[in-house]
């Protein structure tokens, strides 16, 4: 017991004794900062907005223009995945993951990845042509805004004419619904009519697609299934036991090569 408080009585000394010169030296030493000649200082520009009334119609019409642009931009993700092959490529590549029985892997941003660098591909003489014949002459000063509005809407009709097809239904539903004469050529058929039946018929491809892909998996779920139940594991989840080889079997058909394979076929037929 003594040796104890002799013991916590001298640890107690030698801590108080270690602060102390620390103290003494913060308190009894100065320091001096200077700065460097050569630092010079940092210039920070002044933003300002200023609001007023246009001087012309030219100022006008600029800030409409302005207007128009930051609308595009704004719906370029829309745009983009309602208008190009974007729509069916991801769904086919869900689907797939819910046919392997998969819930995690591969993660939604990767599948959503390689649509995007797929429709990339798919669309880039599209993209070219608009780039050609609207952006880079608007950019130039060669042509108006209004103009390389209907460049750009050229190209993009064109590839959703293709892709639809002799699948004049969806057109038809639509042009009904707004009370629209019957179309005698494509270029009767206005721009908001075409995009909602292009929308129409990815979802249906695409939808399309997804049950054959389901199919053989669905074979695999329905055989380990009657063989669990004849053995008399009924707790045993099937899926569960079907998954490892329904990926083996994937693996073995090297399916993510066919399935991007068919899915630029059935896109760039």
């Amino acid at each position: 017991m003594k040796i104890s408080k002799f013991l916590a009585i001298f640890l107690l000394i030698f801590t108080v004794s270690s602060f102390l010169p620390v103290y003494s030296q913060s308190s009894t030493s100065r320091g001096t900062t200077q700065m460097n000649n050569r630092v010079s200082n940092v210039d920070i520009p002044l933003v300002d907005l200023s609001i007023r009334e246009p001087n012309s119609g030219k100022e006008v019409a600029f800030s409409v223009q302005v207007m128009i642009l930051l609308t595009i931009l704004s719906l370029a993700p829309s745009i983009l995945i309602l208008m190009t092959c974007f729509l069916r490529f991801s769904i086919v590549l869900d689907f797939i993951k819910r046919a392997l029985s998969l819930q995690q892997v591969p993660p939604t941003t990767v599948l959503n990845g390689i649509a995007f660098f797929m429709t990339l591909f798919v669309m880039w003489p599209t993209f070219n042509q608009i780039y050609t014949n609207s952006f880079k002459p608007m950019s130039d000063g060669q042509i108006a805004l209004d103009e390389a509005f209907v460049q750009a809407e050229a190209p993009l009709r064109l590839f959703m004419f293709q892709q639809l097809g002799d699948d004049e239904t969806t057109i038809e539903t639509f042009m009904g619904m707004a009370k629209l004469p019957q179309p005698r050529n494509p270029s009767d058929v206005p721009t908001y009519i075409l995009i909602p039946a292009y929308i129409l018929h990815e979802l249906t491809i695409a939808f399309k697609i997804g049950v054959l892909l389901y199919i053989p998996f669905i074979v695999i779920d329905m055989v380990v299934a009657s063989i669990l139940m004849s053995m008399g594991m009924i707790m045993l989840p099937p899926v569960q036991i079907s998954m490892p080889f329904k990926l083996m079997v994937f693996i073995l058909v090297d399916g993510w090569n066919l399935l991007t394979q068919q899915l630029f076929v059935s896109v760039l037929r």
